[in-house]
């Protein structure tokens, strides 16, 4: 353990020894800055994400995630295109044989090289007669493009008896509707039943054959339905979801755990009870939102369309999969959660006396509610910077037209002639480095996100320790002591807080990577088909997630030993380490439980924030053609996640005054030959109370 720690702390709590101003001596401040070399490095780490977000705001454009390309390479929606497309979001293909090339087994043509322009809605087939979408109005046809959207993108009367021909080859530069079609995520989805007035129309024309086959539908569903629209609809719900983001994932878990605080502080005894029913009463209504999305109970199933739809025709997609596999985890995580409240209700009141020591301490020093609103404003602000990186990081690329060698001539309005030559679509290029910046700027999000609370549980711990080692006297404590704390953070242990919520950052990274590698090979015929592939890929997950676990519990006892010595990370967990390992016995019972009830305090808060979040959800906002959200599981899970992670900096309150003051307990018991001779009145009547005592003394 390196010695006792009676000369740091608690020796000469007025500093009249040591000739020190009056309060120094509560902790003293002979310090020296420690672990500057990863101060340095994440110093650096913040330029490198700067430059690194600065690729994606200059190359990126959030638009890519939702709509699609035209045959121009012109993003839909994009005011800077030509031309002038905004409001114009739905993609369109003109072409149904290209439609239907594209969906033949072993074909070279792809959906990509398909002709398409972008409309503000599906066009559908005439009733009466035939209707025509036309290419983008330019060269010898005089109009506007506000009259070629005014005339339903018709324009087929102005032209010549060449292009009326070229037409009729199914070459453009109008093109016939014969199928009906739907808004699918701003694509217009074919339904492969042609009108038989347009289609008889068509032919008396004398057009050529068009193939009226199922492969039309299927060719779209599954480009609309790929793993990468997928996951570029699920990042843009965040974005669309921004409103829901800032009131269920900023806001309403602010306002609930300063309730939570101060409930703790005044109604210390019921507040175990009421979290523990809370939480059970959440999870259920969790889980049974999660089954009505998924259309297992009632009819809220999530629809992929967005337009109007035909009532006799429904698109599914990954989504509502996704989300039903979701609901049966929540099932089980429901049936744990609730087993797990039963078997801990006899341990409840030893929960509550360890709770008092800490709502004690709060009412003493009552900063400490305030305090943590600053990590949350610097918190807030650093997620709106990444957030809004990210997406531009994620829809960033190169577009660049394809290599095709098929048939996709099509008439040139500005040479007035068929054109064969540089036919094909384009596409979106993704470089390599576009990844790595990716995971880099996901990394960034770990590692600040744990040295906020990191930084904000260093404060914490040592406010709490300035008022246990002077037996709870406030007169001696200094004045405003919470930010004595932060002062002292600030000028000396800054680099010690990021190693820790360094290490911890790494670890939670190698677990994504490895969760991720283990998804690919879930859909591929390798080893992990297996019956030993799959043990081994759950029990390396269970082993890294024990790891971290432990990990952050040797780190948050650092933290309090770093708040209290001034030594630095690895010196500080050598310190705390060895208190615990010395007396696992004492502080097991006590801490374990109250720890329980803290985390359940945290799902209570995030569980609320995914009930509201499913709830604002529902508004017709998120559910029209602009503004619908794809699929309600990516800002529901990240409000949850956002309700988890600022219900811990406001719980680190509680949670590291409980910790500090066991630590702190042991430590003064050890150098005092068992006997606590700095330890507040309420927490010895508290242990004696519990039978504790004798226990925490005694090492039994």
């Amino acid at each position: 353990m390196g010695g006792p720690l009676g000369a740091i702390i608690g020796r000469y709590p007025t500093g009249g020894e040591r000739g020190g101003q009056p309060g120094e001596g509560i902790i003293r401040h002979n310090r020296k800055c420690r672990d500057l070399v990863f101060l340095i490095i994440f110093i650096a780490f913040w330029v490198a994400m700067i430059v690194n977000s600065s690729l994606g705001f200059n190359k990126g454009n959030p638009l890519r995630l939702n709509y699609g390309l035209d045959y121009k390479g012109n993003i839909c929606g994009d005011k800077h295109a030509d031309p002038d497309l905004r409001e114009l979001e739905v993609r369109y293909w003109m072409n149904p044989n290209q439609i239907y090339q594209s969906g033949v087994k072993d074909s070279q043509f792809k959906l990509a090289d398909a002709r398409s322009v972008c409309l503000m809605e599906c066009p559908t087939p005439s009733e009466d007669g035939i209707s025509w979408v036309c290419d983008y109005p330019e060269g010898d046809i005089k109009i506007s493009t506000d009259d070629w959207i005014d005339r339903d993108y018709d324009y087929y009367e102005f032209l010549t008896p060449e292009m009326r021909n070229s037409s009729l080859q199914l070459q453009g530069p109008c093109y016939p509707v014969i199928f009906p079609s739907v808004n699918v995520f701003w694509s217009c989805q074919f339904i492969a039943r042609a009108s038989n007035v347009s289609l008889r129309h068509w032919q008396q024309m004398g057009g050529v054959e068009i193939e009226d086959n199922i492969l039309i539908d299927r060719a779209i569903h599954k480009a609309i339905n790929s793993h990468s629209a997928v996951l570029k609809r699920y990042v843009a719900d965040i974005g669309k979801a921004w409103p829901v983001l800032i009131v269920c994932g900023a806001m309403l878990p602010l306002f609930l755990s300063i309730i939570w605080l101060l409930m703790i502080r005044h109604f210390v005894s019921a507040m175990t009870w009421i979290t523990v029913g809370l939480f059970n009463s959440l999870i259920i209504s969790v889980t049974m939102l999660f089954y009505m999305k998924a259309g297992w109970i009632g009819n809220d199933a999530i629809s992929a369309v967005i337009g109007e739809s035909d009532p006799y025709y429904t698109v599914t997609g990954r989504e509502l999969n996704h989300m039903r596999a979701v609901a049966v985890l929540m099932t089980l995580v429901m049936i744990v959660a609730i087993l797990s409240s039963i078997a801990i209700v006899r341990r409840i009141l030893m929960a509550t006396s360890v709770l008092k020591v800490a709502a004690k301490v709060i009412g003493e020093v009552q900063a400490l509610i305030i305090f943590p609103t600053l990590p949350y404003v610097i918190l807030v602000i650093f997620f709106m910077f990444w957030a809004s990186a990210a997406l531009h990081l994620f829809s960033s690329g190169q577009i660049i037209r394809n290599e095709c060698n098929v048939n996709c001539c099509s008439y040139n309005l500005k040479s007035n002639r068929v054109n064969c030559d540089n036919c094909c679509g384009y596409s979106i290029h993704y470089t390599p480095h576009i990844t790595v910046a990716i995971l880099f700027h996901l990394f960034g999000c770990f590692w600040v996100t744990q040295f906020i609370i990191a930084s904000s549980s260093t404060v914490i711990a040592g406010s709490v320790a300035s008022y246990y080692w002077t037996r709870g006297e406030v007169s001696e404590i200094p004045f405003l002591p919470v930010f004595s704390s932060l002062k002292r953070f600030l000028r000396y242990s800054i680099g010690s807080v990021a190693l820790g919520s360094l290490i911890v950052s790494i670890v939670e990274s190698i677990r994504f990577i490895l969760e991720s590698i283990r998804r690919r090979l879930k859909f591929s015929d390798t080893v992990s088909e297996s019956w030993m592939g799959r043990a081994t890929s759950f029990s390396s997950q269970c082993c890294l997630g024990c790891i971290e676990w432990t990990i952050k519990s040797v780190n948050r006892n650092a933290y309090i030993m770093i708040a209290i010595t001034g030594k630095g990370f690895f010196k500080a967990s050598s310190i705390a380490t060895g208190l615990i390992m010395n007396n696992i016995l004492r502080i097991g019972k006590v801490n374990v439980i109250g720890d329980v009830i803290l985390f359940l305090g945290k799902l209570c808060i995030s569980l609320f924030c995914t009930v509201f979040a499913f709830l604002m959800l529902d508004n017709h906002k998120f559910k029209s053609a602009h503004n619908k959200v794809s699929s309600p599981l990516f800002p529901v899970l990240v409000c949850w996640a956002l309700g988890y992670i600022v219900a811990t900096l406001f719980f680190a309150v509680v949670e590291m005054a409980i910790d500090t003051i066991i630590l702190s307990f042991c430590q003064d018991a050890e150098e005092h030959q068992g006997t606590a001779q700095y330890a507040p009145p309420l927490l010895m009547e508290t242990l004696e109370d519990q039978g504790e005592m004798q226990r925490l003394t005694q090492g039994s």
